[in-house]
């Protein structure tokens, strides 16, 4: 009997509990916002906190409250940004696809140990014991750090050569490698960008080269080499203006230590479309490189020193040159010499006549002495 009663009491207990809990959620209920709820199902769900909020939720909350972008997202990308804003009422433009890249020419082949690690493998563990046992104190160490962080599965370490190798189709740009890189490694860049140094050591010349063959030793061949003032020297490592940079890709032929890394599997060549050339030479005249020719109201051609800056092809009134995949290596031996315009002269200014001497003052004559 006292069984029986403890039973039905819990019961009752329970039942009274359930009914005051659900009064309580009704009439302390927080009318949610539809707009967020909308937010949160265009997001992809993947929580990785790459836009700087707890999760996905966190994100749909501070893009529904004003606080962030409706393009904070940046596994989602533009795709993304574009169903967002659309909830938001903002309209988005097209925003270019990141990932991450490492900044790093630094394989145990070219740069040289300090010591035999056999510790935690991990690089944060190990730059706690001297600093790495690389010598060269900006090298990827190659322990996995950002393998193990990275939640797409895009970054893995190529144990060989002890460097860390990025999978751009895999990788959402969340940033969660470069937070966790104990060496400043990996950057976010864009993935339009063909051209990158890949080297952030500070010292000059010889520092570096007794560390890395393939370090940048600042020799600032590559900003001599950029016809487009799209390089600049900070901390005697080279960085690249993206909004200038053309891809020619010159930098990294310039390098002698190769590294400026550049995609030469992707640059570019001008074509021009001999029917459609009217022989104005505006594309010759704008070529910093000689690698067009031809005589004035005469088709013109490409040899093979073009770069595939696409100057040409921006200069063209006719619109009759095309930038295509180049299936050969550039020949830098093919460049014509460069014709610059003659300085306008400058007209002589008209001699002024010279000034009249100024009158010298009329002095009185003294009356003459009375004795």
């Amino acid at each position: 009997m006292n069984i029986v009663w403890a039973v039905v009491v819990l019961g009752g207990m329970g039942v009274l509990l359930g009914l005051l809990l659900t009064w309580v959620s009704k009439v302390f209920a927080v009318p949610s916002d539809p707009r967020r709820d909308a937010v949160r199902e265009c997001l992809p769900g993947a929580n990785c906190g790459g836009c700087g909020y707890p999760g996905c939720d966190g994100c749909a909350d501070a893009i529904a409250s004003g606080k962030a972008p409706v393009t904070a997202c940046p596994v989602g990308g533009s795709a993304v940004a574009a169903k967002i804003g659309a909830v938001m009422g903002i309209e988005v433009g097209a925003t270019e696809r990141t990932v991450a890249r490492v900044m790093c020419h630094g394989t145990s082949d070219h740069c040289r140990p300090s010591f035999s690690y056999a510790g935690i493998q991990d690089c944060v563990a190990a730059t706690l014991v001297q600093d790495g046992d690389k010598k060269c104190r900006f090298a990827c160490l190659g322990l996995g750090t950002c393998e193990k962080t990275c939640p797409f599965d895009a970054i893995h370490i190529d144990k060989a050569r002890r460097i860390a190798v990025v999978d751009e189709d895999k990788c959402q740009s969340c940033g969660k490698c470069v937070e966790a890189c104990p060496r400043d490694v990996l950057k976010i860049r864009p993935v339009s960008q063909r051209v990158d140094p890949l080297c952030h050591n500070t010292d000059l010349g010889k520092k570096v080269s007794d560390v890395c063959d393939i370090g940048c030793i600042a020799c600032q061949k590559c900003v001599k080499a950029c016809k487009f003032d799209a390089i600049t020297m900070v901390n005697n490592v080279p960085v690249i203006d993206h909004s200038k940079c053309r891809h020619c890709m010159m930098c990294a032929e310039a390098c002698p230590t190769h590294t400026m890394w550049a995609a030469f599997e992707d640059r570019l060549v001008a074509e021009i479309n001999r029917d459609a050339c009217i022989g104005c030479g505006m594309c010759k005249r704008n070529c910093e490189f000689g690698a067009i020719a031809g005589e004035p109201r005469k088709p013109h051609v490409v040899n093979a020193a073009c770069t595939g800056c696409g100057v040409c092809a921006s200069k063209c009134p006719k619109k009759c040159i095309r930038l295509e995949v180049r299936e050969k290596e550039r020949d830098p031996r093919m460049a014509l010499p460069v014709e610059k315009p003659a300085p306008k002269p400058v007209a002589a200014a008209a001699a002024k006549p010279a000034a009249p001497a100024p009158a010298a003052p009329a002095t009185a004559a003294k009356p003459a002495e009375t004795k």
